[in-house]
């Protein structure tokens, strides 16, 4: 789905001022707040993802806007959008692309999957059979996918948003740790407060159609700000809060697998993300604080058996209580 040629009223460069990205990224949230109400810290955490070139996992229960976040970001950055719907029968060759002869040419030929995209819903990820899950992994960490020894580079930006449903729910497959260890960000987006739910029941059914929304950024400004994010500055002592608190993870009685180094490299760089988010060139140490929840909590296993609430909590706590840097 090509959204068609975007024209920027500013194109962003090295030298545009921080209040001017600040903007852009501003009216990017701004946007999406059009089609999910109620909602400003999820949005954030989904730019903050894009930006940071990571990739966003949505654990929640049905019909709460996860589709709708994903195709809005798309619209908003104008670019293509593919979703695939993992069910038990999906094979990873539907996901990837196929090989075909071609009678006529006498050769054969790459049919590309619908991988091929900017933004890719992975809508219901856990209910495919690992094996088909696995697909994702070369496409989410080295943006290629390899059919019959032939590497094909996928598209930039290139951002995976799978949803999952509560493992509880019959038919699913708990993601493997690899397959976890891939994504920047778990989050849950939640039901809207009253007057948010109210606002969503009172407005006209169009008006929450991602796909009524107008561009607000182009592709090469995202890569652009993707760019930006390298750039962002990070304390040293702000890097060893990072190492304390992925440290604290690993030496937790009630964990029995730590944080990985990809996990601390995850948060130093959403972080940076954050910041930029927030329109400042450097972190603080609330961008740790708040990230750490959404960015770790998907990578830890408890010893014994528990609810994801208890790992969040788990984390929370750590993070209180090492000490923050001044």
């Amino acid at each position: 789905m090509l959204t068609g040629v975007f024209r920027s009223d500013t194109i962003l460069s090295m030298e545009t001022p921080i209040k001017d990205i600040a903007a852009k990224i501003a009216s990017l949230q701004q946007n999406l707040e059009k089609i999910i109400k109620g909602k400003p810290d999820v949005i954030k955490q989904a730019i903050t993802a894009l930006i940071a070139k990571g990739h966003l996992l949505i654990e929640d229960v049905p019909g709460i806007g996860k589709t709708t976040l994903a195709h809005g970001l798309a619209r908003s950055i104008n670019c293509t959008f593919q979703r695939i719907q993992f069910t038990s029968d999906l094979l990873p060759s539907d996901i990837t692309g196929v090989t075909i002869y071609n009678q006529e040419k006498h050769l054969f030929e790459f049919k590309p999957g619908p991988i091929f995209a900017h933004i890719i819903l992975a809508d219901e990820i856990n209910r495919t059979t690992p094996k088909t899950q696995s697909s994702l992994l070369e496409a989410m960490n080295d943006r290629q996918v390899s059919v019959d020894k032939t590497t094909h580079p996928l598209p930039e930006p290139f951002m995976v948003i799978a949803t999952q449903n509560p493992l509880e729910y019959e038919g699913t497959y708990p993601l493997p740790e690899s397959q976890l260890d891939r994504f920047m960000m778990r989050i849950r987006i939640g039901y809207p407060e009253r007057e948010a739910e109210k606002k969503i029941l009172l407005s006209p059914s169009g008006d929450l159609q991602p796909q009524h929304l107008a561009p607000v950024l182009s592709t090469d400004e995202v890569m652009h700000l993707q760019t930006m994010v390298d750039k962002i500055k990070v304390d040293d002592e702000l890097v060893n809060y990072i190492l304390e608190i992925v440290d604290a993870t690993r030496k937790s009685n009630r964990l029995q697998l730590g944080v990985s180094p990809r996990g601390a490299m995850m948060l130093y760089r959403a972080a940076q993300a954050f910041a930029l988010v927030e329109g400042r060139t450097y972190c603080i140490p609330d961008d740790i604080k708040k990230l750490s929840i959404p960015v770790f909590s998907h990578r830890v296993i408890q010893t014994t058996e528990g609810e994801t609430e208890d790992i969040e909590t788990h984390i929370q706590e750590i993070v209180e209580n090492i000490e923050v840097p001044l």
